[in-house]
């Protein structure tokens, strides 16, 4: 009531103040002006305009002109004019337990229109009220077209609401019994030593409420388990509140027309660390000088250098090495060179105990021998096929680098494959290969072996 009154005595006051630059002060002005004209030329009127009654007779009579011409819209304190409200929220009234409602927009625009003052008091007063009123309707398979209503707080404005109406279809609502799996969400936030060793949610099943193509389409009801808690900063066991659950389709998009019961749970998480030490691995890129080799690679001083990396369980357990590459493209020429490294974290990783290593290379003078494989594998072949190598059961191969290096050289030691992608059963004569994980050799394999490969 505060708020009304002080918008309506505002409404006075600027009608007070109209009226007073636009009749009081110009009447005032012109009786003064005609005074001052008829004393110049000697006519004595000053006891008609001293008269204690005159003043009062001359403002009635104004008055009531003024008011008849007012009245009559003769003349307008102000034109009438339109003004836009946007983003008006819609209150839709349905029986929510027993339907679903497609197509309600959010807000809907009211174009008010009607004199400057009106308006202004409608929009102090704060009750635009836009309703959608379905409470007659039922379900049915066809669409409703519905108009909305707005409700006026001042009768002496018109309106038109953008849409005017909507076009809406009625469902009846069903509810049916959900399992319920979980996400975790901003594990950017976790610290980078801790993983999620379990998730236990407070309910296994929820029930969701839509119409009937809605529920259809839903794929999965996930809870929503938010990593990025404050309360997650170490090892142990939390209980984490109000997850919300959202269902999703089978292309992983929200669905938002559907209603989860309850709309949130309760989770146990246990946060645990796990580790564990694996060597690096190094790898080159380019060619050395001719006649050149690599004789030693240290890590850090070391002659075997290893780093701990954290993450899950699963996703590090087959992790067998961390990998670095420097380029040793033109090398060879100087005894030693050294690299400064960063070291990247495998796929499953989420930290390593070092992210830097210093790297020292020294070269040598190529030497080579020749030794014979007898054990080639197969790799890649289809399933439902077999293959046997035909005719000799060994390769030679010509192993490349410095004299200390290749005496050391284990044959059993040495992976050689032949890669059977894309292979049907016949016979082949297929090139041998070596997986050479030591940057210090070179392998070079000039024969092939021939393979049957027939049907299982």
């Amino acid at each position: 009531m505060k708020k009304i009154g002080k918008a309506i005595g505002r409404f006075f006051a600027a009608i007070y103040r109209i009226i007073d630059k636009l009749i009081v002060t110009p009447i005032s002005r012109l009786i003064f002006n005609i005074r001052e004209y008829l004393r110049s030329k000697n006519i004595k009127l000053d006891y008609i305009f001293n008269r204690p009654n005159f003043m009062i007779y001359v403002s009635l009579i104004l008055a009531v002109i003024v008011f008849v011409l007012i009245d009559s819209r003769v003349i307008t304190l102000v034109e009438s004019e339109a003004e836009v409200i946007t983003n008006v929220p819609v209150t839709v009234n349905y029986n929510e337990e027993a339907y679903v409602v497609e197509g309600i927009p959010e807000t809907v625009d009211i174009v008010l229109i009607g004199r400057k003052s009106d308006i202004y008091l409608a929009k102090q007063l704060g009750t635009n009220n836009v309703i959608l009123d379905l409470s007659d309707y039922e379900a049915r398979d066809s669409a409703y077209r519905v108009y909305l209503s707005y409700t006026k707080s001042i009768d002496s404005i018109d309106y038109k609401l953008d849409p005017s109406y909507v076009t809406v279809t009625i469902k009846d609502k069903i509810s049916v019994t959900k399992d319920i799996d979980y996400d975790l969400i901003n594990e950017q936030y976790l610290s980078e030593e801790l993983s999620v060793e379990s998730v236990e949610l407070s309910r296994s099943e929820v029930v969701v409420k839509g119409s009937e193509d809605a529920i259809n389409n839903i794929a999965s009801v996930k809870a929503l388990i938010d990593l990025s808690d404050d309360a997650l900063t170490d090892v142990g066991t939390y209980t984490v509140d109000n997850i919300r659950l959202v269902a999703y389709d089978s292309n992983g998009e929200v669905l938002n027309n559907i209603e989860i019961v309850p709309t949130t749970l309760t989770a146990t998480v246990t946060l645990d660390t796990y580790s564990k030490s694996v060597p690096i691995q190094v790898r080159t890129t380019g060619s050395l000088v001719t006649g050149k080799a690599i004789a030693s690679i240290m890590i850090n001083n070391s002659n075997s250098y290893s780093v701990t990396i954290y993450g899950d369980e699963e996703q590090i357990s087959n992790i067998a090495n961390v990998p670095v590459t420097i380029n040793v493209d033109g090398e060879g020429a100087n005894s030693t060179r050294n690299y400064n490294v960063t070291i990247s974290r495998p796929t499953g990783v989420r930290a390593l105990s070092e992210n830097n290593a210093s790297i020292t290379v020294t070269f040598g003078d190529e030497r080579q021998k020749e030794v014979e494989l007898s054990t080639i594998s197969s790799r890649n072949l289809a399933s439902g096929y077999t293959a046997n190598i035909v005719g000799t059961s060994s390769v030679p191969v010509i192993v490349k680098g410095v004299q200390s290096v290749i005496d050391d050289v284990d044959t059993s030691n040495i992976n050689a494959y032949i890669d059977l992608e894309g292979y049907t059963p016949g016979e082949y004569d297929v090139e041998v290969k070596i997986e050479n994980d030591d940057p210090r050799l070179n392998f070079v394999v000039s024969s092939t072996v021939h393979v049957r490969i027939s049907n299982e």
